[in-house]
């Protein structure tokens, strides 16, 4: 069961990260600092997994995702707005 969550787990960041790099593509986002956010929640899915693989759940991990999160959240102010027309 616990490798079925990690395999279907991996196969979702993957499908998410190639979508989130097509959509940047096509809507002609560059820069970095537009992208920090999504990197930070792929990250903390990634240390996670890494975590459970490794047998390394713990005060790490967590601390991890938090700082991860609160990074993620902070650098929600250099996503592009959008405009309403």
């Amino acid at each position: 069961m616990e490798s079925i969550l990690s395999v279907l787990v991996l196969i979702t960041l993957i499908f998410s990260i190639t979508y989130v790099i097509r959509q940047r593509r096509d809507q002609g986002i560059t820069g970095l600092r537009t992208a920090l956010t999504s990197i930070c929640f792929f990250l903390i899915a990634i240390v996670n997994l890494l975590a459970y693989w490794f047998d390394f759940l713990g005060i790490w991990s967590w601390g991890t995702s938090v700082v991860l999160l609160l990074l993620g959240a902070y650098f929600t102010k250099y996503l592009r707005k959008v405009e309403q027309v």
